[in-house]
């Protein structure tokens, strides 16, 4: 009976761990517009596409696919992931999606808005937007 409940707890909390990423990798599916991007403290600036001249967004796939484009024109077509790493920041565990060579930490994930920190020293915060 007490093995029973061990094996029962023990795959209650896979199950549930499994399910929670597998909702932010539902979650992030579509495509996103970006609006702004913050430099972290050691390069303060702020760039958005009115600054830089041109729009940018990005398409997540189910088949784990990111597509980059810059005004409507692809630039880029490569592989994410999403999974549980460690902050470069404060050393917790945090929700991380790699994409285009580059980690980052998902800050805030919701139906209109994404949020990602370069998990590096820069910090650097962008916004996308539904």
């Amino acid at each position: 009976m007490t093995k029973k409940l061990f094996l029962f707890i023990v795959f209650s909390v896979f199950t549930t761990a499994y399910s929670l990423e597998d909702n932010k990798t539902s979650q992030i599916i579509d495509t996103w517009t970006w609006e702004k991007t913050i430099g972290g403290e050691s390069n303060p600036y702020i760039s958005t596409p009115k600054i830089i001249g041109f729009n940018k967004k990005i398409v997540f796939t189910p088949d784990g696919k990111i597509i980059t484009y810059k005004d409507d024109i692809e630039i880029r077509n490569s592989l994410y992931e999403i999974k549980k790493g460690i902050s470069f920041f404060d050393q917790s565990e945090k929700e991380l999606i790699t994409f285009e060579g580059k980690t980052y930490i998902i800050e805030n994930l919701d139906n209109q808005n994404l949020t990602i920190i370069s998990n590096d020293s820069e910090g650097t915060r962008t916004i996308y937007k539904k």
